[in-house]
């Protein structure tokens, strides 16, 4: 399965980064591709190309904040979860997506 996403918390800095690596560590063992954006501070960081959005079988999203760019994932399946449950239960996350969307 082909996931992309965005991870974004209120300080944008400590949990954003934390749900992304858990996130592609967890993906990555379970045989996804995965491609998580951060948005933060400093801005976005690894920003989604339209290729990656096109290709993907399911956006998820690790935020605790409104996250921008939303619009770009108009007609995919989609995901929201707080950074907490990506950092603490990533494969459990990744595992419930492949349940409900196959994969």
């Amino acid at each position: 399965m082909k996931i992309v996403g965005i991870a974004a918390c209120t300080s944008g800095i400590a949990h954003t980064y934390m749900a992304k690596k858990s996130l592609v560590q967890a993906g990555e063992a379970l045989g996804h591709v995965i491609h998580i954006e951060t948005q933060g501070t400093i801005g976005t960081e690894d920003e989604l190309t339209q290729k990656e959005i096109e290709a993907a079988d399911v956006v998820l999203i690790a935020a605790d904040i409104k996250v921008g760019g939303k619009e770009r994932f108009e007609g995919k399946k989609m995901v929201e979860i707080p950074t907490h449950v990506a950092i603490k239960s990533p494969k459990g996350i990744i595992k419930k997506i492949e349940e409900i969307y196959g994969g």
